[in-house]
């Protein structure tokens, strides 16, 4: 096998798993300083109970985000050396300002915020939370530039064969980032939003199952207490105020990805229109939407291709906004690459043995064309679950029902499936471009990169086999520890994250509560800040 085909596996393995971290932190992020606003205003112990569950949580997902999102730069170098030569001159910008203008605010911050309780006052302490989570997206927003010039590369004027930046105004304000940049941040926040409903679903049955909660002859719920840390009355409007956001945040964010998608989707016709083609595995020229086609798995070829169920129009207006301007398929696409690009890869020593080969311009269209249509269909089952579910729990419970539970956390998962067949789509749908040319004629034509150039000249197929086996290793005890934690904290429910909930201290009340009251004891040695922080 070619080391590029076994680079391309290991960098798609570990940024797709990284990038399963990367939209929880962003979502939770931001909602915990929502939480911790709504506490600081109105001192509602329930508030701080979810300040500190969801904190908790955003904590461990955060650090092992930092710890596999380490391994993509390393990679850059060890097998994608030629790309890095390519691209390093325009990447230092926006990389540099992610880690010295974002990383290093949210972190700072979040190191305060996670030491700062009971130590520093508290709209001080509020105002940590709100700039770590600010400068989680504005790290986002940072990779997002970079990997936006990839898809649309502007500002670059090419010299001696590499593009040197010459406005970096505008890589920065670039139209592809700041359509992909939103479309991201509002998945993310549907990944946060059915965590939080699906959490709340789950400990709202147990307290049902538990007959700690019940409910009067019209379905109302009546809340009541437990025995165990924490389970009180309180507990009950911690997890049905978690509900209830986690609802409406899951449904008003895939509103937004739909319309940023629809956004990009118009973008991706005029700059990518091989990937437009590819996605609705059209093969000829028309206005046509397919609902279901079928052919020859792993095939390229547009004669294996049968549409079994097509909508007229729809194509069109995902692509120009209106229903009768033809966009172009696969057949006629492929000889405009042609004419443009070449059909064989360059007789070049950077090519190696690839050197001469014929360029399929045409990706793999099973990943574009289902990539396409999973991220669509989990996301919006997500948002119809959330509203669905909204509904239900409107007298203030759940169902006593355990496939509706089980149903609850499991779609969890959905806009992470979403998330990740969204990525896959947009990164193979470019090949076999790793720096996808600009058709602009007013652009810069002249600056792209194939795939096959981009592996490092140097590494052998054993070598990058052996990366791939270590790292996916690697990767894997890491999701066992993430998933373990997870996990045991949000079985735990909020007594795991509030140690101080055991002491006889604890506030058994939601009344003259806030954010200067004592919270349990705080001896020294063994605090209710290290407790969180740990």
């Amino acid at each position: 096998m070619d080391p590029l085909d076994i680079a391309r596996w290991q960098f798609g393995i570990t940024t797709v798993y990284h990038f399963l971290m990367v939209p929880l932190t962003i979502g939770l992020g931001l909602s915990v300083a929502v939480m911790q606003t709504l506490w600081h205003r109105t001192g509602a112990e329930h508030y701080l109970r979810m300040t500190k569950f969801w904190g908790k949580i955003f904590l461990i997902n955060f650090i092992m985000g930092v710890a596999t999102g380490l391994v993509q730069e390393f990679q850059f170098g060890l097998a994608w050396s030629e790309y890095s030569r390519f691209v390093g001159d325009v990447f230092g910008a926006p990389l540099a300002m992610e880690a010295l203008l974002a990383f290093f605010v949210e972190s700072t911050f979040l190191g305060l915020w996670i030491f700062g309780w009971k130590r520093l006052p508290p709209r001080i302490h509020l105002a940590t939370i709100w700039l770590a989570s600010l400068a989680t997206i504005g790290s986002a927003y940072f990779i997002i530039v970079a990997n936006s010039w990839m898809q649309h590369p502007v500002g670059v004027q090419m010299i001696d064969g590499r593009p040197h930046m010459t406005d970096v105004v505008a890589v920065l304000t670039n139209n592809t980032a700041l359509v992909a940049f939103t479309h991201a941040i509002t998945g993310a926040f549907a990944v946060g939003g059915a965590m939080l409903f699906g959490v709340g679903w789950y400990h709202l049955w147990r307290r049902r199952k538990d007959g700690i909660d019940t409910v009067d002859a019209k379905g109302y719920v009546i809340p009541g207490s437990g025995k165990g840390a924490g389970r009180d009355v309180i507990e009950h409007k911690v997890w049905f105020r978690t509900l209830v956001i986690g609802g409406w945040i899951a449904v008003v964010a895939f509103a937004g990805t739909a319309i940023t998608g629809d956004a990009q989707g118009k973008l991706m016709f005029q700059q990518q229109p091989m990937k437009m083609a590819a996605a609705e595995a059209a093969c000829h020229s028309g206005t046509q939407f397919s609902v279901l086609s079928v052919g020859q798995l792993g095939s390229r070829d547009c004669s294996k291709m049968v549409a079994v169920f097509e909508v007229p129009g729809v194509l069109s207006f995902l692509a120009n906004g209106d229903f009768t301007t033809p966009v172009k398929g696969v057949n006629e696409l492929v000889p405009e690459y042609q004419q443009k690009y070449g059909t064989t890869l360059p007789n070049d020593p950077k090519y190696g043995a690839r050197a001469g080969q014929p360029i399929q311009y045409v990706p793999v269209m099973e990943v574009t064309y289902w990539g396409f249509r999973l991220m669509i269909t989990f996301g919006g089952l997500s948002a119809l679950a959330c509203f669905i579910g909204l509904i239900i729990t409107r007298k203030g419970t759940v169902p006593l029902s355990r496939p509706l539970m089980v149903s609850a956390v499991l779609g969890i998962l959905a806009p992470f499936g979403a998330n990740s067949a969204g990525w896959i789509f947009t990164e193979m749908g470019r090949q076999p471009f790793v720096v996808a040319p600009n058709p602009d004629f007013s652009g810069v034509d002249q600056v792209f990169m194939y795939t096959a150039a981009a592996v490092s000249p140097g590494v052998s197929f054993g070598e990058v086999l052996f990366s791939l086996i270590v790292l996916t290793s690697v990767y894997a005890v890491l999701a066992v520890v993430e998933v373990s934690l997870l996990v045991k904290f949000i079985r735990g429910g909020v007594a795991a994250a509030m140690p101080e909930l055991a002491h006889a201290g604890a506030p058994a009340s939601d009344d003259d509560e806030g954010p200067n009251a004592d919270h349990g004891p705080d001896d020294g040695k063994d605090s209710d800040v290290l407790a969180f922080a740990y």
